[in-house]
């Protein structure tokens, strides 16, 4: 039984779809089943990676939606429009979907899961997180019996290999972003990476399946790497600890619920970079790889790992998610009307999920301040802290080139932020702190 592919986007991971769609020897018997019968790009003339019969192609994308001989609609375009609207339109024909798209799938992955569950279909996104590392589908089904306690992950390329470079050899972050650009790592505009928006998308999607509720994306806190510094980087060494991206979804306590509800999920969710102490497993990620560490109770620690990005790993994960379906209408001799939809596959929402409020959330803090070089300053600095009721772990001068100055690391122990806050407040009006120079979260 051949099902019809319709592929909206030849790009980078297009092109490997189509690659993987046109050479099924050797790969699972279901890929033989694939053919890609119509293909929507910008460009007729464009020179391509793959090659693919002129009658294929199409720059008509609501054209191939429609195409009574597509059966599964793969989306691989990218933004958030047309790709949201082409989404949507395939869902009303009662064709599933197989999208990468994480931004669009980060804010309007309610609306695109009502719609589907009214039509009876699947949207598949395995691809929209991590590239080739399989997580979604462990979220939704190989870690359902789990209580998740927190998922963690470095789930962009581009800032991790930057980060990892500057560790390495101690190199300012737009040397390194420079190279990083030359190497197609990043983009001639790499601000959704770099400030922290594409992991946001991400972890928003990643948080959304491990909890049962959807995360509103734009409330989600975010910090990015185009403002670090390379001597927090080198501090961070000395101390024991590397410096990553990371995005972090932690559930907190619930709220209480009323008899016969399901109680609110309470979440701390975010993204910035922190501290990881050399020996937590996250610490040995480097280079363009992602991992992901989910936290649940019983399972303990899972680790994810591997490449998170470019045209072989997101194109294995879309075939994946291709197959998946393939393998359902097989099953049930099915090409149009879907049976009931696997409530597993399908991950349904199933519980409200609100995010705190950052104030009321606790972490341990790296801070680096530019003060006098003079007696009793670390002490005032401790007092600061004392005072706010926060425990310090360590506090070290560093030297400076600067005469009469220095640089004081502080490291605390974990403390909820609106103590840290007040603490720094308070240390920001010390006649001898010149600067606040960095404060970053520490695991």
């Amino acid at each position: 039984m051949t099902i019809g592919i319709g592929l909206l986007g030849l790009g980078t991971v297009g092109a490997g779809v189509a690659a993987i769609l046109a050479t099924p020897a050797g790969r699972h018997p279901l890929v033989g089943e694939l053919e890609l019968r119509r293909v929507a790009v910008r460009d007729l003339n464009r020179p391509r990676t793959v090659e693919l019969a002129a009658e294929l192609l199409s720059t008509d994308p609501e054209a191939v939606v429609d195409d009574p001989a597509v059966d599964i609609v793969v989306e691989v375009m990218g933004g958030l429009e047309p790709a949201r609207s082409l989404i949507l339109r395939a869902i009303a024909a009662g064709k599933p979907v197989v999208t990468a798209n994480k931004a669009v799938i980060a804010r309007y992955g309610e609306e695109i899961a009502a719609a589907a569950a009214r039509s009876g279909v699947y949207v598949l996104i395995e691809a929209a997180v991590g590239g080739g590392i399989p997580i979604i589908e462990p979220l939704k089904q190989s870690l359902g019996a789990n209580r998740i306690q927190r998922v963690s992950g470095i789930i962009n390329g581009t800032t991790n290999y930057i980060l990892s470079r500057m560790a390495a050899e101690g190199a300012a972050y737009p040397d390194v972003l420079a190279d990083a650009q030359r190497l197609g790592y990043a983009e001639a505009d790499p601000a959704s990476d770099v400030q922290g928006g594409d992991a946001a998308d991400k972890i928003a999607i990643l948080a959304g399946l491990a909890y049962g509720g959807p995360v509103p994306r734009e409330a989600i806190p975010t910090e990015g790497i185009d403002q670090l510094d390379a001597r927090d980087i080198a501090y961070a060494e000395q101390l024991g600890y590397v410096v990553k991206l990371l995005a972090v979804a932690q559930a907190m306590p619930n709220e209480q619920a009323m008899p016969g509800e399901q109680a609110v999920q309470l979440l701390d969710v975010r993204v910035h970079p922190t501290l990881l102490p050399k020996a937590h497993p996250l610490a040995g990620v480097n280079g363009v790889n992602n991992a992901i560490l989910v936290e649940g109770d019983p399972v303990g620690q899972v680790m994810f790992y591997g490449p998170g990005a470019g045209a072989g790993p997101t194109a294995s994960a879309v075939v994946a998610d291709i197959l998946n379906i393939a393998g359902i209408r097989q099953a049930t001799g099915d090409r149009g009307t879907q049976a009931p939809l696997d409530p597993l596959l399908a991950a349904g929402s199933w519980r409200d999920c609100r995010l705190v409020e950052s104030a009321v959330t606790s972490h341990r803090n790296y801070l680096r301040l530019r003060t006098s070089d003079r007696a009793g300053v670390i002490g005032a600095i401790g007092t600061c802290f004392g005072d706010a009721g926060v425990s310090i772990q360590s506090i070290v001068q560093f030297e400076t080139q600067s005469a009469g100055g220095a640089e004081i690391v502080v490291i605390t122990h974990e403390v909820c932020e609106a103590n840290f806050r007040q603490a720094l407040a308070a240390i920001e009006a010390l006649t001898d702190v010149q600067a606040v120079a960095a404060c970053l979260r520490t695991l």
